[in-house]
This record gives C-alpha cells, structure tokens and sequence, in this order.
C-alpha cells in the first residue's frame, strides 16, 4: 500500500486484503506522502493476523536510537506480525531535509547494526561516521525479534544486506533479470559474513488488474514514468534502458517522459492486465527468485476493488 494513497483510506484497505486472504501489507513511506510507521501502527491496530512491514523507512530521517524505539513499540504490540524495512531513502527528499549522508553505504551499515543491537536490549556508546550514541538501551527492547530487511538497488547496498540484514526489498520498475542479479549480489554478502539462513527476497511491483488488460496498462504507466525519470541506477542498467532514458529525458524532460516511454517496459516491468496475464507476471517474478511479490496497487482510488478483483481472480491461478 504505497504512501501515495491516503491515509484514510489505509483502515478499509487493510481489512479488505486481510479479509480476502493476503498474506502481507507492506506501507512505504515515500516523502512527503502518507508516513509508514504511523501507516504501519493504523493497519496493525485494524488487523488481527496479516503481518505488516514498512516497506521502506529512510536509515536518514529519524535518528536510529527513535527507530528503533518505533520498531520496538510495533512489535511488543503486536508481537511475530511486523518487519521492518529500512533503505536510505531517495537522494533528492533526503537532499530537500538536508539529510543526504556523505557516505550512503556507511549510513546504512552504522543505522541497521545499531538498531538490531537496540533491538537486542544492548546499551550503545559510540561516535559514528553518520550517527552517534551516549549510553543509549531501550527501556522496551523486544520479546519476539524483529525481521529487519533492507531496501537497496546497488551492488555493495546488495551485498551489504546479505551481511546484516534478514531480507531485501527490491524497487518498483525491477525486471527478472535484475531479480536474478541482485540475489546473486545478496548471495556473495551472505557468503562473505558466513551466513547461511534463508534471506528473504520482496520485490515491489507496479500493479493493475483489470478484464480489459490496456485499462490496466494505461493505469501504470505514469506512475512507471515516474519513476524511470528520476534517472538510471542498477535497476536500469541490468534492464538495459539507461541510454534511452537519457535520450527520452533530453528530448521531452519529465513532464513527457512517460507519455513517450516505450509499452515493452509496461510489460516487462509491472504487472498489469488481465487476471490471467498478472498471475503469469507474478510467477514469473517468483521463478527468477523473489520470495515475496508486493503489489502496488493502481489507480489508488480504486485500492478496495483491486484487492477483491486480485483474491476473486489472480490469487486462484497462483493457487492451481
């Protein structure tokens, strides 16, 4: 349930996935759209049994000695129902809070050890590169730990999430082939810090059902363009899209951009169609290793319909 949907309208969405069957609802916190950890609080307290993450909250806004205070506060109340998700967060809201790190990679190692060792009811006394700490301990550390998995793209954030994290939220806009890399980049972090548990994969996908297919495709393509606009990364140059990017944003800028963004892209980088052409999409990314398939559902203010079209008509293909 992306943050671009509002906040009142998270309580009735919720209860409809959990009603329907939905294993998961994963709240981003996308700035300055709906926040995810009070998100994440409203769908817990609506809910009784779907497990909920953030999905994800930036490493940089809130001070990880009050995040994971926030982590704690969710799962002592909810105990074995809440992950989560921790990323840097994009550059140019980090930018516009005067947040953005000098290091990105140091900031997420020294956010996520530090919180999982709160976590843990450690006290901590350290001068970081990013953070710092006098004698910090949770008066409420957790009873039932805390997945904490990491939203990154690049190769070391991968690898770095193999190492400390217990799962990987990957992007929107993420091809198979990208899934498939990232999980080897996640494999070689694993290997190097002599982990061998399961690392759980989440990849977020543009979604759209619809018994018309083009009505559901038209329904992610400006959400699609907009994030393939803010520039290249991993994701794009796996794809193999980055050049023609660059040339889309010279020759229409931002504003045009999804208007001339090729279909193939709708297709090979959101779920969108019918029943039978999503399920298909969903397997699809299953096959190329994610563990987890987190549909962002499009248009927003069609959130109910979606999630009851999707557990009357996709879910039953995936179950056969």
């Amino acid at each position: 349930m992306g943050s671009a949907i509002a906040p009142e309208q998270l309580v009735s969405g919720a209860r409809t996935a959990e009603s329907v069957g939905f294993e998961e609802i994963w709240l981003a916190e996308d700035y300055f759209f709906t926040g995810g950890i009070s998100g994440a609080t409203m769908v817990l307290d609506a809910t009784s049994k779907i497990k909920v993450a953030t999905g994800i909250v930036s490493a940089m806004v809130r001070h990880p000695a009050v995040l994971a205070m926030e982590i704690s506060t969710l799962s002592r109340a909810h105990p074995g129902r809440f992950t989560a998700g921790i990323g840097l967060g994009v550059p140019a809201w980090l930018r516009q809070m005067g947040l953005h790190p000098p290091s990105s990679l140091t900031a997420m190692r020294e956010c996520v050890e530090s919180v999982k060792a709160l976590l843990e009811g450690q006290e901590l006394s350290f001068e970081g590169s990013t953070f710092s700490f006098d004698k910090v301990k949770l008066t409420y550390p957790e009873h039932v730990p805390t997945p904490l998995h990491m939203g990154v793209s690049g190769p070391k954030m991968l690898q770095l999430s193999g190492r400390i994290a217990d799962g990987t939220v990957l992007s929107v806009a993420a091809s198979h082939d990208y899934v498939r890399w990232a999980k080897q980049q996640i494999g070689i972090g694993a290997e190097a810090a002599g982990r061998t548990e399961k690392h759980h994969i989440t990849v977020f996908a543009l979604y759209s059902v619809d018994r018309n297919p083009q009505v559901a495709r038209d329904a992610v393509r400006g959400p699609l363009g907009f994030y393939k606009s803010h520039g290249t990364n991993a994701l794009t140059d796996i794809y193999g899209n980055s050049a023609q990017i660059e040339e889309l944003l010279t020759k229409y800028g931002t504003e045009s951009f999804a208007e001339h963004m090729p279909s193939q892209w709708i297709e090979d980088l959101t779920i969108a169609g019918s029943p039978a052409e999503c399920a298909n999409k969903i397997r699809a990314f299953g096959e190329a290793g994610a563990d987890t398939v987190a549909l962002f559902p499009l248009p927003t203010e069609r959130l109910d319909d979606l999630i009851a079209l999707t557990a009357r008509e996709v879910l039953p293909i995936l179950d056969t």
